[in-house]
């Protein structure tokens, strides 16, 4: 066996900022949780319409991802995909019937269409995940991104990557049919409230899940490399 036939070991991560991480996860959760059942609340008491106080409440999210580009200053492939969900978001809430029920219903099929195309990009060259896990295990910085984007070349990286994909796109198509199912036993107010946190819910979850599998990718991954290692260090011994 050759010196280049063993796996590599997998460079470290770079040193990244805590304090910004948390910052960018409470204004996430602020603008998509909190700030839209707020104004919902308070709009409704207004006077507001159902329909209308929904889609009102509807503009946080948009402001949330145009709060993330300007502070990253770039346009990645995360945001380009939460903005075409956002636009996606908008179009179909102005269009077809105009009515409590039915944004409620198009915005499961939104959640729906998103867990669709974790599975449709598994035929792509890199799956979704492999782009939301470097904007959540980077700080955009050169360094971290380049560092994301060599881990590619390990095949265990690579399974990694497809694997959580497959299991973020089912879920996201499961949960969706659950409020939609949900939608049609529960009233407008109590799916306006439960609606985010089933979402946030789902995507804890699924972050838990993430996390625990990564380790145990990562730590099977460190495992093989160091027995093709060792075997690449006894053939030379056996050679000598």
């Amino acid at each position: 066996m050759s010196s280049t036939s063993a796996a590599p070991d997998r460079p470290a991560p770079p040193a990244r900022s805590g304090a910004a991480t948390a910052a960018g996860w409470a204004l996430t959760i602020c603008l998509n949780v909190v700030a839209p059942i707020v104004t919902y609340n308070v709009l409704k008491g207004e006077g507001w319409s159902e329909f209308a106080a929904l889609l009102a409440g509807g503009a946080w999210p948009v402001i949330d991802s145009v709060i993330h580009v300007a502070w990253r200053r770039k346009l990645d492939e995360f945001a380009v995909v939460a903005l075409v969900f956002l636009v996606i978001t908008a179009v179909v809430s102005l269009v077809g019937a105009h009515s409590a029920h039915a944004l409620l219903l198009k915005d499961s099929g939104v959640t729906a269409l998103f867990g669709l195309l974790c599975l449709a990009t598994l035929l792509a060259p890199r799956p979704l995940m492999f782009y939301f896990g470097r904007k959540f295990a980077t700080d955009g910085t050169p360094e971290s991104t380049a560092w994301w984007n060599g881990l590619w070349q390990y095949e265990n990286f690579r399974t990694t990557m497809r694997t959580m994909t497959l299991v973020w796109g089912v879920a996201y198509v499961a949960e969706a049919l659950v409020r939609v199912a949900l939608s049609f036993v529960l009233s407008i107010s109590t799916m306006v409230t439960i609606s985010p946190f089933m979402i946030y819910a789902t995507l804890g979850g699924l972050a838990v899940w993430t996390a625990r599998y990564g380790k145990r990718s990562q730590a099977e991954g460190e495992r093989r490399s160091a027995e093709a290692a060792a075997r690449e260090a006894a053939e030379r011994e056996a050679a000598a």
